[in-house]
């Protein structure tokens, strides 16, 4: 990992040689984020290939300087943080976004288009695109994201990609990664367990199913989980 250490190493130079340590206005950071990752680094979204599994792999992306909302999000909250800046992935639907700045003044930017300003209204198209044209702006969905809940959504997309590819197999072992990076999520338990059980592997799968159990507390999803749980019985 060493080469891919330096890489970021080379964009905070960058960063600092470009005056970052002098810039304190988001506008200013969020500009100067775009001028050194985007257009001297090339780092931009990949539009014409967006599904290839390559897009949600941290290490491809580096060396193609091309990737998806998630994975191009995680490097330009890594370079502000770099620099001492508030910086936070957002938990927009889809499509995540970066927040440049604190909550009292902030510019958020989208990494995948090269690091542009994004508008209010922006952000809701990007939300009614995958929730329906009715959708709200619900403050949700603009809300930071934990290092843990964006690498659960790198995972998800690595997951998701290597399932429509035919390999349930590198799916599973994605799974078993996010539940073991967040045992939290009950999504990643169920889907951990019905790829388990596709594979064979019952008692793994309940395992799994035991395991959201413990952490789901929603009356109706606990109903669900509990009859999984059953119908695998004498399996």
């Amino acid at each position: 990992l060493a080469p891919y250490r330096a890489l970021f190493d080379d964009f905070e130079a960058d960063l600092r040689e470009a005056g970052g340590d002098r810039v304190v206005s988001a506008a200013g950071q969020a500009g100067l984020l775009a001028t050194i990752l985007a257009e001297r680094h090339g780092l931009s979204g990949d539009a014409a290939t967006y599904d290839a599994p390559l897009n949600a792999d941290m290490i491809r992306v580096l060396d193609r300087r091309q990737g998806l909302p998630v994975s191009l999000s995680i490097i330009y909250v890594a370079m502000a943080r770099r620099l001492g800046w508030v910086a936070d992935a957002l938990n927009t639907p889809g499509h995540v976004l970066v927040r440049i700045g604190p909550v009292d003044d902030f510019v958020i930017i989208d990494p995948f288009r090269n690091g542009v300003p994004v508008s209010a209204d922006t952000v809701l198209n990007l939300v009614r695109d995958v929730l329906g044209p009715d959708a709200p702006l619900d403050q949700t969905y603009v809300a930071p994201m934990s290092n843990r809940m964006v690498l659960v959504r790198l995972l998800l997309n690595q997951a998701t990609r290597a399932e429509d590819g035919g390999d349930p197999a590198r799916a599973l072992a994605v799974y078993e990664r996010m539940v073991e990076i967040a045992p939290g999520n009950g999504a990643g338990w169920w889907a951990l367990a019905r790829l388990q059980l596709a594979a064979g592997r019952v008692e793994d799968a309940r395992i799994s199913l035991s395991s959201m159990l413990e952490v789901t507390r929603h009356a109706d999803s606990r109903a669900h989980i509990v009859a999984a749980l059953e119908a695998l019985q004498g399996r």
